[in-house]
């Protein structure tokens, strides 16, 4: 009877990551282009809003009471602050940067979540997954390059938006673990509401500190559907994933839902027509290929 409990929370898991992966995927190639048009913050907030009025629908039918400790609000805070942390240097890179190229770049936030869940989580790596760790980070340096200089001048340089990059991916290795043991506490839905009210408290305190207008957002009617589409879509590829922390591992979890990056740069291929170098794409294929053996 074990066993069938373990396979199942285990199937839960991939379909958890893989939920994660795609909705992560179509939202951070959308959020990429619309960061080009409107700005990273504009497109952050008015989707991170209606992606929250989708979630507290789902939280007034579906949730109870729930009861909030000063330990687990403090835990909601930070997640919320990481997360807008996290997303807003990541949007600043695709609004610098080539989507695909920041697209696998952000793979390292699985590598930083699964590092801080075996330090301070006691989560422990298999030896094929150690090997996936360490073909992510291979990967990112391989597609992090402007491999123009390089062989043309034999100056290393790294191509724009890759700085953003990293410091996101650091800030979302963060919030998942914080996520996670939010999660255990008070559950995936409730936990998912709340950082999502959170984050848009935040922010427009933040806006309001930093004198950075969010106002109306002045765009076409399709641009502004779009931007509640994705929203929606995050919000669930959210709720999918802290569902999937309430029966697995953060260590497993992550790693597949990380490898959004084969929707997004795929998207960014077919549909911007964007072209990188080779040795940026074996660097590509490199990181997403250490997602997938991670996930074994």
């Amino acid at each position: 009877m074990e066993i069938f409990q373990l396979m199942e929370n285990t199937v839960i898991s991939l379909l958890a990551g893989i939920g994660g992966m795609v909705g992560w995927g179509i939202y951070d190639f959308f959020a990429g282009v619309y960061s080009k048009k409107i700005g990273p913050s504009q497109t952050f907030f008015w989707s991170q809003l209606s992606g929250l009025f989708c979630t507290l629908a789902f939280f007034l039918l579906l949730s109870g009471t729930v009861h909030l400790t000063g330990l687990v609000c403090l835990y909601l805070v930070v997640a919320a602050l990481l997360y807008i942390g996290g997303y807003l240097f990541f949007m600043r890179g695709f609004e610098l940067g080539n989507i695909s190229i920041i697209a696998a770049i952000m793979n390292v936030w699985a590598v930083f979540t699964m590092l801080f869940a075996y330090l301070f989580m006691g989560q422990r790596l298999s030896s094929i997954q150690f090997i996936g760790v360490c073909m992510i980070i291979s990967g990112a340096m391989l597609a992090s390059l402007n491999w123009k200089e390089v062989l043309d001048g034999g100056k290393f340089q790294l191509s724009k938006g890759v700085k953003e990059a990293v410091v996101g991916a650091f800030l979302f290795g963060l919030f998942w673990n914080v996520s996670e043991v939010v999660t255990e506490r008070i559950g995936w839905l409730a936990t998912t509401m709340y950082v999502k009210v959170l984050i848009i408290c935040l922010f427009v305190l933040l806006s309001l500190l930093t004198k950075q207008k969010i106002g109306r957002l002045h765009a076409s009617g399709r641009t502004k559907g779009m931007i509640v589409f994705i929203g929606i879509v995050e919000a669930g590829a959210v709720g999918i994933v802290n569902y999937g922390l309430t029966v697995g591992d953060a260590i497993l979890i992550t790693p597949i839902a990380s490898a959004l990056s084969i929707v997004t740069i795929v998207m960014a291929i077919v549909l911007l027509k964007e072209r990188v170098s080779w040795p940026q794409a074996a660097g590509m294929l490199i990181a997403v290929s250490g997602i997938i053996i991670t996930g074994l």
